[in-house]
């Protein structure tokens, strides 16, 4: 048990203290997976037909993980700036409890959906390995980028940028 926590939080250091750079890219053309899970402030089911037509940033993280919190206020601005563009930022945690997802969400004031990850999604999604994870979406559903680790907003906006446009 020490061994593994050790190993996670090795993993963890590396993600946050070397994010990557540049995006990887996903698979050329990939669908985005369809979902319907529960939101952890309202309880009621959030289906991917829900963001048809909307380009979006899906992000897997978690509550304990520096990185992912960090990053927390440039998600909420990055919501506000353009949703009135079709945008929405949509996250899946990956925690164990609910109650600290529900917690943060409302400490942090996150105006975005938060549900709570399955194995069907993070499969879906191609596997998710670390966090946090990020994957672009275009407005047609379609997975055109890729992120591992902590993305800095600049990059984040080019990026969406060039998707809306």
């Amino acid at each position: 048990m020490r061994k593994s926590l050790h190993y996670m939080v090795v993993i963890l250091l590396a993600v946050w203290l070397f994010p990557a750079a540049a995006p990887a890219p996903a698979a050329a053309a990939a669908k985005m997976p369809s979902f319907e899970l529960e939101d952890v402030s309202t309880g009621k089911p959030v289906s991917s037909e829900t963001f048809t037509g909307k380009s979006l940033l899906v992000i897997f993280f978690a509550t304990w993980c520096p990185p992912c919190v960090q990053e927390i206020p440039d998600l909420i601005k990055l919501h506000d700036q353009y949703r009135d563009n079709g945008f929405s930022v949509v996250a899946f945690s990956v925690d164990q409890g609910k109650r600290e997802v529900r917690e943060l969400v409302e400490k942090k004031q996150i105006n975005y959906p938060v549900m709570m990850a399955d194995d069907a999604i993070t499969r879906d999604f191609g596997g998710v390995y670390g966090i946090p994870t990020s994957f672009l979406i275009s407005k047609k559903g379609t997975v055109v980028k890729k992120y591992s680790g902590y993305v800095p907003h600049s990059i984040l906006v080019r990026d969406l940028e060039q998707v809306i446009n």
